[in-house]
């Protein structure tokens, strides 16, 4: 707040010249200026906030202004042969990514730039183990690939808890 004074009081006089009467005139009567403004918003800002304390009805009923009235909202209707769930209506249609990770690894820029057409980058994880089933990025569930009319697919074998998935977001 006093940094907030001093820019206020650079605002108002620009350029106070020491030793000269008629400029500390001017930079004392900005300075109370500035400080009358102040003292008016913290006595206003105190008006309001007693105004609105918890118990204090009787002065926020006075206040100006129409009592709130809520906006009408259309009647929802269930769909014939549809159980409705409105938790769940409004995310229904959101695309999300669903990817299925061999593996990963990590290596140098130096052997990244080196790799060509046939060459073998060895994996951390081993033949063999379920493939982990990801949706936008996080870990859903574990499988193993599948062959499907000449398609890749996954059988999911384990699925990760919906307490487990909050503990990793956390």
């Amino acid at each position: 707040m006093a940094n907030d004074l001093e820019q206020d009081r650079e605002k108002a006089v620009p350029a106070a010249v020491e030793g000269n009467p008629e400029t500390n005139a001017l930079a004392a009567d900005a300075d109370n200026a500035v400080m009358d403004d102040w003292a008016a918003a913290m006595a206003e800002q105190a008006d309001a906030d007693q105004s609105t304390a918890p118990g204090n009805t009787a002065s926020a009923a006075a206040g100006p202004g129409p009592e709130p009235v809520p906006a009408p909202l259309p009647e929802l209707h269930e769909r014939a042969g549809e159980v409705q769930n409105p938790s769940l209506d409004m995310i229904l249609d959101i695309p999300v990514t669903l990817s299925v990770e061999l593996g990963h690894t990590k290596i140098q820029i130096r052997n990244l730039l080196q790799l060509a057409q046939g060459s073998v980058v060895e994996l951390e994880r081993l033949a063999g183990e379920p493939m982990d089933v990801l949706v936008n990025g996080y870990l859903i569930a574990q499988g193993e690939v599948v062959l499907v009319n000449d398609k890749f697919g996954i059988r999911l074998t384990d699925i990760v808890s919906p307490a487990e998935r909050a503990k990793k977001l956390r």
